[in-house]
């Protein structure tokens, strides 16, 4: 069996099973495109976006001459325009020409709590009213938020703040590498550990390698390599190569599986990763950027009972405040980073940097966020939340006779139409790879195109694929959700 022991919290991740959520992937990717019709998507695209949105689309026309692409974020872009958003509260959007959505973006999913709570924001205020965001010198909620970390997340002696979940990354492979004397990184094959030279190898698609990262010298990556998910055989078989040729640093994984979950993992594969990293004299590292303080207070590896060496974080760390990332982890580990006074250790140390991280804004907001969610059962509300969200979008699916499939992992909820993530190349047929890459290529588009109809409905999404629920959602507006939902279900055909 692949199900997973509930933690005390009552989640309960993959709650169809990693085979069966599989095994319906793999049915999906099989069968023929179905999306919203072009007559309704011509729809949305005249009615809403255009006629509708004209503020944004003016703003983002003139923001297409001095920003690349017209948005500073991936997340920001959207199908045909980007739209622009001036309030966020709770578990609701609004943008510039006045419209109102139910938002399940949640920033890329660190507002656990929801978007902009007042009980973070006075914290805020008060520490404007007096310190300022930033210094450059130590601020008391800097230790507040670490020893908070410590206590909350069972892998963390200690914890370093970063500016993001790209430099949590980075940094701790570089600790990986000082610790175990190792070179090489093997990192699970979709995922996406942030955008350093490094790591931009196997993103989104397994089997994808150095093809999605354009202007990467090739030689960088010639000690990361990938594995495939879920797939103990082929990660033993890569480590077994690298002990010939320097050793492993570190085995690098999101516990929940690549890209929050789309190809989720089973319990008995992380336990599985974890002796091999003893075995081979590897760090085994959980990237845990969306799952830490979401999942559970402590994360995946709190939910699961398995303490990785090193763990990263991301945007959750300040409460969805800028400079948000760190990295935690055992004493004997962190102790390759240190600033400031020396503990007596002749280790050599990583060379780590930014003025930026730790700042006591991002410090006050991250510890008054991290301590709510930890005393309120926000992530216990938000998990329920999203399994309401999904049953309700399986029953949905099941009446409409659409292909789609629908699972969580508490509050991160998938919702895949056309399974684009799913694919994977296969380097040992190479003639296969054309047909791959135009196949996500088409799927990627109408990924795209549900998202457009989605946001028509008042539905905020990521890629129109994943969504997150927060502890500011209630059932009334999962119903609400659910009820436009079925309008653009409405509207599929198959292509």
């Amino acid at each position: 069996m692949d199900s997973v022991t509930p933690e005390a919290n009552g989640t309960v991740l993959n709650r169809q099973g990693v085979a069966q959520i599989v095994a319906e992937l793999d049915a999906l990717i099989e069968k023929p495109i179905y999306s919203v019709s072009r007559e309704a998507l011509e729809e949305y695209e005249t009615e809403f976006f255009e006629k509708g949105c004209p503020k944004s689309k003016a703003m983002i026309d003139e923001a297409m001459e001095v920003i690349p692409g017209g948005v500073q974020h991936n997340l920001a872009f959207n199908h045909p325009f980007p739209l622009v958003f001036t309030k966020a509260e709770g578990a609701k959007l609004y943008d510039l020409d006045g419209h109102e959505y139910l938002d399940f973006l949640q920033a890329g999913g660190p507002t656990v709590l929801g978007s902009n709570p007042e009980s973070v924001r006075n914290k805020v205020i008060d520490l404007l009213n007096t310190c300022g965001p930033s210094t450059g010198l130590f601020h008391e909620y800097e230790e507040k938020l670490a020893r908070l970390v410590s206590e909350l997340v069972p892998s963390v002696d200690m914890f370093r703040a970063l500016g993001s979940g790209t430099e949590g990354c980075m940094v701790a492979i570089r600790v990986a590498r000082l610790a175990t004397g190792h070179k090489h990184v093997l990192k699970m094959g979709g995922a996406y550990h942030g955008w350093s030279d490094q790591l931009a190898y196997g993103l989104r698609v397994p089997g994808s390698k150095f093809t999605q990262a354009n202007g990467v010298p090739l030689n960088v990556f010639a000690q990361t390599d990938e594995f495939f998910p879920g797939d103990l055989d082929d990660l033993e078989r890569k480590l077994k190569r690298k002990k010939l040729i320097g050793g492993t640093a570190a085995i690098l994984l999101e516990p929940l599986g690549p890209e929050s979950g789309t190809r989720p993992l089973s319990r008995e594969f992380l336990e599985g990763a974890a002796e091999l990293a003893r075995k081979y004299g590897a760090l085994l590292i959980f990237d845990e950027v969306v799952s830490a303080f979401r999942i559970s207070p402590g994360g995946c590896q709190k939910h699961y009972g398995i303490t990785p060496d090193l763990t990263v974080f991301g945007k959750v760390i300040a409460g969805g405040y800028p400079g948000a990332g760190g990295l935690g982890g055992k004493k004997e580990y962190m102790q390759y980073l240190a600033a400031g006074i020396q503990s007596g250790s002749k280790v050599k140390k990583a060379l780590v940097g930014g003025t930026m991280a730790a700042t006591p804004i991002s410090s006050v907001a991250g510890y008054y966020t991290l301590k709510e969610i930890a005393e309120t059962g926000a992530c216990e509300h938000a998990n329920n939340m999203g399994d309401l969200l999904t049953d309700g979008l399986r029953d949905l699916i099941k009446r409409k006779n659409l292909p789609f499939v629908a699972f969580n992992q508490g509050s991160v909820c998938h919702l895949e139409t056309v399974g684009t993530m799913h694919h994977a190349i296969d380097w040992s047929k190479p003639w296969t790879i054309p047909s791959v890459i135009k196949e996500t290529s088409v799927r990627k588009d109408e990924m795209e195109h549900m998202g457009a109809a989605y946001m028509a409905e008042g539905l905020v999404t990521l890629a129109g694929s994943r969504l997150y629920t927060s502890a500011a959602y209630t059932p009334e507006l999962v119903d609400d959700a659910l009820a436009r939902f079925e309008r653009v279900f409405d509207k599929v055909v198959q292509l």
